[in-house]
């Protein structure tokens, strides 16, 4: 079933390619949404999809996406997806 998560990451998540990898991981999963840094050095994720990937790149966000990210804690909102993304950006 297709859903949409909105995640606020925090930790060191910035000037660490966390955005470009996130797209990356998002393309493989066929997930379409957008990623952006936030002021005081988060980076939020609107992702749709499948749920199963959502889930998958969930994970891969707490597992730090790549080695020189650091998670200190992520915030999960599940929602009904808009269907308002053709594909998945970097902000």
């Amino acid at each position: 079933m297709k859903k949409r998560i909105v995640l606020k990451i925090y930790g060191r998540v910035q000037g660490v390619f966390f955005r470009d990898s996130t797209k990356r991981k998002a393309e493989e999963l066929d997930l379409l949404g957008w990623v952006r840094n936030e002021a005081g050095g988060a980076v939020q994720i609107v992702a749709e999809g499948e749920e199963e990937n959502l889930k998958k790149l969930v994970e891969w966000c707490r597992d730090g996406g790549l080695e020189y990210a650091k998670i200190d804690n992520i915030d999960i909102e599940w929602q009904k997806p808009s269907n308002q993304f053709n594909s998945f950006v970097v902000k």
